[in-house]
């Protein structure tokens, strides 16, 4: 019967080449249509296994985990089946005669198929075994401080909080003792992944991941020097501020040249936004009265408000928005998260909000992706196409409305603070810029270029630590604190690099995005400071919203980016953010010496 098929198959796209563009499109749509009904059961069945693995999980009970197991190979055998991937591959030559939106559904579903072909079956086995083996290893390693068992938690808050540089030291090295665990794991996942995507005629894994922008390689390695190039000068008088700071902090004389790696308060130096506290805001006392389900109330109104519709009755029917009780007996995953459960109508949010600051921004965040779902979910998107309109828009909308509900006039507007209330502008915008400026450079630069050369240059397994320590230097003026040979794999210690690999420039472009897209809102829009909006009402920034979500995946990204806001990607709006800060640092870095220089090099050698 398959060789009966094929055999069809291939007749109809021999006649298909002879016949005008029409009925090649009608044909062409044909095996589209059949693909995505035959997708959506299987993707809607994988997504409720997930949904009930994370919202149920009861000890010692493997029935979830083998639902998701039946679940996922279920939708990976159809998704990497030979016959799907021949015929798109067939279609895809006579893309003359397609639809753009033919060509980008086709495109979609053989990217989706290199992920797991089934033309390398083994391959594929071998593959998900090590995913698996390695993530075990990652979250199952016993971190030991001083002779006893510590969490992650426990050593980030001696990164936090502690001023003891011993403590500090022995805190940072326990957290990277499991990275000699996961050296040798990364170093098959990086074969692995290799091949497995090499099989669809990928050059490598990171090529890959990289062509789901419709870029090439260096175009985005450009798109990562281009960020790091426009907040450099910045980033350089917060890492002199930060160097003599510290050294103040922790009772020495004499400054480094370079901050040495546990000094920071984040494992990996990512964030350094722990260093300051800003006293004025407490929104804890007053939300607390309120309750949790405000919270999430009160982010629905704001969408409302700038005329997005109220959220359909099955998300409040079928969300898991709160802590269990503690006699529910059974636990879920208390990370937030949102969920397209079937490309279409469920749509639907995994949180444990309580009535905290953090909650209230991250109940924003989370329901910016609950109505980007929804923008896109209607008759002109293809389910295939049902997607940002690249992975770091999603991300870019959530934290853009996160980071708008939490400017100073929206609170006031929701009586959460006084009209009048005062605070040290400065340092809350200074302990922003270690959080948003400080990631640039590590996202778009160490993350980025390490798992460029890991996956595109095939770095070998005895380069690993050294070739990291580089990067690190290079983009974040960060050393070790002491000499690390190449028995270490510093880099494997970050979640992503097992089990998200290929894909943290992600992070760094939805961070410029944010900017960009809450930069043109604030001054073309509202007409406001971007440091102090308030959206809340706004019907014209929905609309501005609205045409960007509603276009899903339909659009290359950038042009959707030139069309909404009138420019190409760039910092620019970001460090126009953050300008203020400039004259406060270099009166604070006055007679300091910097280290890093005044312009970047891209020294990949």
């Amino acid at each position: 019967m398959k060789k009966l098929l094929t055999l069809l198959t291939g007749c109809c796209l021999l006649l298909a080449c002879s016949q005008d563009p029409k009925a090649v499109q009608q044909q062409a749509q044909q095996f589209i249509d059949e693909y995505t009904q035959q997708l959506l059961p299987l993707y809607y069945e994988s997504a409720l296994a997930e949904w009930d693995a994370n919202t149920h999980i009861v000890e010692g009970d493997t029935t979830n985990a083998h639902r998701v197991k039946v679940a996922n190979e279920a939708l990976a055998a159809f998704t990497g089946s030979e016959e799907n991937i021949e015929q798109a591959r067939k279609w895809l030559e006579q893309k003359a005669q397609l639809t753009p939106l033919q060509l980008r559904q086709l495109e979609a579903i053989l990217y989706e198929a290199a992920n797991n072909p089934a033309t390398v079956p083994e391959l594929v086995k071998a593959r998900i075994a090590a995913e698996a083996a390695q993530t075990e290893k990652l979250f199952g390693f016993d971190f030991q401080l001083d002779g006893q068992s510590v969490s992650t938690n426990e050593l980030d808050a001696i990164l936090k909080e502690s001023t003891d540089l011993d403590e500090r030291l022995r805190a940072w090295n326990a957290s990277k003792e499991v990275g000699k665990e996961l050296k040798d794991g990364l170093s098959e996942l990086q074969r692995l992944r290799n091949q497995t995507v090499q099989a669809l005629g990928y050059d490598d894994y990171f090529t890959y991941q990289v062509s789901d922008y419709g870029m090439s390689v260096e175009e985005m390695l450009d798109a990562c020097r281009g960020m790091m190039q426009d907040i450099w000068p910045l980033y350089r008088e917060l890492h002199t501020y930060a160097r003599y700071e510290l050294a103040q902090k922790y009772g020495l004389d004499e400054v480094p040249d370079m901050l040495p790696a546990h000094w920071l308060p984040n494992r990996w130096g990512q964030d350094w936004s722990a260093l300051v506290e800003v006293q004025g805001i407490d929104l804890d006392g007053i939300l607390e009265e309120k309750g949790a389900p405000w919270l999430v109330e009160q982010a629905e109104r704001f969408y409302v408000s700038m005329g997005f519709e109220e959220l359909p009755r099955s998300f409040w029917e079928k969300s898991s928005l709160y802590p269990l009780p503690p006699d529910a007996g059974y636990k879920k995953n208390n990370h937030a998260s949102a969920w397209h459960m079937d490309l279409q109508d469920d749509v639907r949010c995994l949180m444990s909000v309580v009535p905290t600051a953090e909650w209230y921004e991250t109940t924003h965040h989370e329901l910016g992706h609950i109505y980007y779902y929804i923008a896109y979910s209607t008759p002109e998107v293809p389910p295939l196409l049902r997607a940002g309109a690249n992975r770091a828009y999603h991300e870019a909308i959530g934290s853009q409305l996160g980071l708008a509900a939490m400017q100073k006039p929206f609170l006031a507007q929701l009586e959460l603070i006084p009209p009048d209330l005062q605070t040290d502008e400065t340092q809350k915008l200074l302990q922003e810029a270690l959080n948003y400026i400080v990631f640039i450079p590590w996202g778009a630069g160490v993350m980025t270029f390490f798992e460029h050369d890991l996956y595109k240059e095939n770095l070998p397994p005895d380069a690993y630590n050294q070739r990291w320590w580089e990067l690190k230097k290079q983009f974040q003026g960060i050393v070790p604190p002491a000499e690390r040979g190449n028995e270490y794999c510093d880099a494997a210690t970050k979640t992503h690099i097992n089990n998200d690999a290929a894909q943290y420039y992600d992070y760094a472009l939805s961070y410029v995005l944010l900017f960009q897209f809450h930069d043109h809102v604030a001054r073309n829009i509202l007409k406001q400071d971007p440091r102090a909006t308030n959206y809340y009402g706004s019907k014209a920034t929905g609309e501005f919203l609205q045409g960007i979500l509603s276009k899903g995946a339909t659009e290359d990204w950038r042009q959707l980016l030139k069309e909404s806001t009138g420019e190409d990607l760039n910092a620019k709006a970001m460090l126009n953010y953050f300008m203020p800060l400039m004259e406060f640092l270099k009166e604070a870095n006055q007679g300091r010496t910097h280290t890093l220089p005044e312009t970047l090099v891209f020294d990949e050698s």
